[in-house]
């Protein structure tokens, strides 16, 4: 399933599979390819959703894998989904495929939304036009589906035959060109889809064309359970079948010599063509694209009275209202977040903690427990993954819910959008606006989602930085401190608000340190210009308001949730065994917090915050339980519940915010260790599932050490000069 960014490819792949791929209103949300199955007829249908693209001349990784899929797949059938409110522009990649294979089905989506725009369709004109079987619809309202599927079908096995539209033919000496070439092409790689389509861009010189030859790749077919499968960025390249052994032998040294032969006869007639062949064929597809949407598009209905579109845009990317709307919104949803959270936090603190904990114990007494394998179990294991899901649980809850719910409504390119010329400035791409937005939900994606930018330098750019984008590991942290520290200065009916905006600016100074992080990075190592390229705004759409509720909670809130209980378990149980393993009567955790501590003065945190730190590098989100743990061992005078194994290294029973502040100010912490820890929350090492997709997108050990301790090196930096400030206006 191929088409333009934001067209709705993964809606239409949720609807056919009933799988619960995210979809989000943006361009590029697709990076790699996603696959599914279901049944029809009693076969089993697989189905491929490929990222957007608007051009099959791929520039950048996610184009390559739509082109390399369409090219050497061999799917059955192709469906590409076409915006009916945008017909024009998206025939311009429905041409293009239909010049490789005839095997294909448009689908006309969202002709709901080109009706509230006064568009409408011919439908059947359309399949006239392009020889192709036409299904329109509106896929978030399973409207087409049905027919979508047995379409598709039909022509998969054949029933239904198609008569594609092919591109007027062109001057006399460029087709002559075209046919030698294709003929060479056709000899050497013999399983190619389409060899005129390859002839022709091997005339324009397409360089990723141009390798693939060079290297045999165009030559290489996938296996036919998983078409495609060698494309995915995300694994290594798979055994492929070489077709080049089955070529036609030739007499001047055989079949191994066809790629030197095809790009030879490719340089030879590449200098027989006019200067604007290029410029011609291109010119011929757009013109073709115009025409045809011309032919079937029906004019003159009535428009609804008020373009939303327009009113909303003239608002929310405004150059003097843009940024303060922008703010505005960030700052009700930590406020919504943090106010939202207090309730159900304590109610699973008692649950978990005052009620199940203690149960836990006496379980493990009537067990006649070693008392070490009681304390491993339930005072170290056991307490981590409680604290992990008092805490993270409900603001994540509300936080991603309403964060999906402003991605569904397409906000989220409009903030690319007004932050797009800050990045250009910055000597960076505009389109890492985007991957910073995917950052706000976890670092790891967003570093993935920067194949979307085609340069190799500034997507390098992108990826070094993207850990200045406040992740959701890191959002329970700066709530929780803002609320206890930050919330206190100000009267109690402010003390949300004053939270929230101080969580707002954590996040604007992280927007703010990636992009100078990215000016110096364009300006030396990795010097040169800003490319440019097209962002898309779409079309604002009503949120999904409960299927949208289902995929967060599902797709982020429990997986983010289960990946931070998987860490926390072992760190739990490290913490406990450092705690109350000793060495001349002092534990581990004592002598480490020991060692940290005047590093950790000089810099306005404490020893106990660093070794946090590092026990946490699996995962942010077991910062806050690492601290508490250690603070109840480390701290003279500092005692919890004793139900809660005070006394041993493990957290004890917080029935509140001023309860963890209570003990947080019992540790020696201060209003200085509470900003430098929010600081340095923002600015500190990825952690290892980030910095581990790091070396999968790079393979590059030099450039994952650099994005690993570039932030450290800033936050230390940073941490250590507010110090310095703060004791001098002391």
């Amino acid at each position: 399933m191929a088409g333009n960014p934001n067209v709705g490819k993964s809606t239409v792949f949720n609807a056919l599979t009933g799988l619960r791929q995210h979809t989000g209103n943006w361009p590029g949300k697709t990076i790699a390819r996603a696959e599914g199955v279901f049944a029809h007829r009693g076969s089993r249908v697989k189905i491929v959703d490929l990222p957007g693209t608007y051009s099959l001349q791929a520039g950048s990784v996610d184009e390559e894998v739509a082109r390399d899929f369409v090219l050497f797949g061999r799917p059955d059938v192709t469906v590409v989904v076409v915006d009916a409110t945008r017909l024009e522009r998206n025939l311009n990649l429905a041409l293009q495929i239909l010049d490789i294979t005839g095997q294909v089905v448009i689908f006309l989506n969202l002709i709901d939304e080109a009706k509230r725009h006064g568009i409408a369709v011919d439908a059947a004109r359309l399949e006239r036009e392009l020889g192709v079987p036409v299904v329109a619809g509106a896929a978030r309202s399973k409207i087409g589906i049905d027919e979508l599927i047995e379409t598709a079908y039909s022509v998969a096995d054949g029933r239904r035959k198609t008569a594609p539209f092919r591109l007027a033919r062109q001057a006399p000496e460029v087709e002559r060109a075209v046919a030698e070439l294709a003929g060479v092409v056709e000899q050497a790689f013999p399983d190619v889809q389409s060899s005129r389509w390859v002839a022709q861009r091997l005339l324009n010189a397409d360089g990723a064309v141009v390798e693939a030859v060079r290297s045999g790749e165009l030559g290489q077919t996938t296996d036919p359970e998983t078409p495609g499968a060698r494309r995915d960025p995300d694994e290594g390249p798979a055994e492929p079948r070489d077709k080049l052994s089955e070529a036609p032998a030739r007499a001047d040294g055989g079949a191994a010599a066809g790629p030197d032969r095809v790009l030879a006869t490719a340089e030879r007639l590449r200098w027989d063509l006019p200067a604007d062949f290029h410029d011609k064929l291109s010119a011929e597809i757009y013109g073709a694209a115009q025409r045809i949407a011309e032919r079937a598009q029906l004019r003159g209905l009535r428009k609804a009275g008020f373009d939303l579109d327009q009113g909303l845009d003239r608002l929310l990317t405004s150059r003097w209202l843009g940024f303060p709307v922008m703010l505005a919104i960030l700052a009700a949803v930590f406020w919504i977040t943090i106010e939202g959270a207090n309730v159900p936090s304590s109610m699973l603190a008692t649950l978990l903690i005052d009620t199940a904990h203690p149960a836990l114990k006496d379980f493990g007494d009537a067990l006649r427990l070693p008392w070490w394998l009681s304390g491993f179990l339930f005072d170290g294991v056991y307490l981590a993954t409680a604290w992990v899901i008092a805490v993270m649980l409900p603001p994540m809850a509300i936080f991603f819910p309403i964060f999906t719910l402003l991605e569904d409504f397409g906000y989220l390119p409009r903030v690319a959008f007004n932050l797009d010329s800050l990045f250009r400035r910055a000597g960076a791409h505009g389109k890492q606006a985007l991957t910073m937005c995917m950052g706000f939900g976890c670092n790891a994606a967003g570093v993935v989602s920067t194949r979307v930018i085609d340069s190799p330098r500034e997507r390098l750019i992108a990826i070094i930085t993207n850990n200045f984008s406040l992740c959701n590991g890191r959002w329970p942290t700066q709530i929780l401190i803002a609320s206890i520290f930050i919330g206190a200065l100000a009267p109690a009916h402010l003390a949300g608000l004053v939270s929230a905006s101080a969580v707002v600016g954590i996040a604007l100074l992280g927007i703010a340190m990636m992009l100078v992080a990215s000016w110096v990075l364009s300006r030396t190592v990795l010097r040169g210009e800003a490319t440019s390229f097209s962002l898309e705004l779409p079309p604002y759409r009503p949120p999904r308001i409960l299927q949208t509720l289902y995929t967060s909670v599902i797709d982020r809130t429990l997986i983010v949730l289960w990946r931070a209980v998987v860490f926390a378990i072992p760190a739990g149980a490290v913490i406990w065994l450092i705690s109350n393993i000793s060495f001349g009567g002092v534990s581990i955790a004592e002598h480490s917090v020991a060692w940290l501590n005047p590093v950790g003065l000089l810099i306005g945190l404490n020893g106990v915050i660093l070794l946090a730190y590092v026990v946490a590098i699996p995962a942010n989100e077991i910062v806050i339980p690492t601290v508490l743990m250690l603070t109840v061992l480390t701290a003279s005078g500092v005692t919890g519940d004793a139900g809660a194994g005070a006394g041993a290294g493990v957290m004890f029973e917080l029935d509140s915010a001023d309860a963890t502040g209570s003990l947080l100010r019992a540790g020696g912490w201060t209003l200085l260790t509470a900003v430098n820890l929010m600081l340095f929350s923002l600015l500190h090492n990825p952690c290892s599932t980030t910095i581990y997709t790091i070396w999968k997108e790079t393979r590059s050990a030099r450039w994952t050490t650099v994005a690993a301790l570039l932030p450290v090196a800033i936050g230390v930096t940073v941490c250590f000069l507010v110090t310095q400030v703060w004791r001098l206006l002391a």
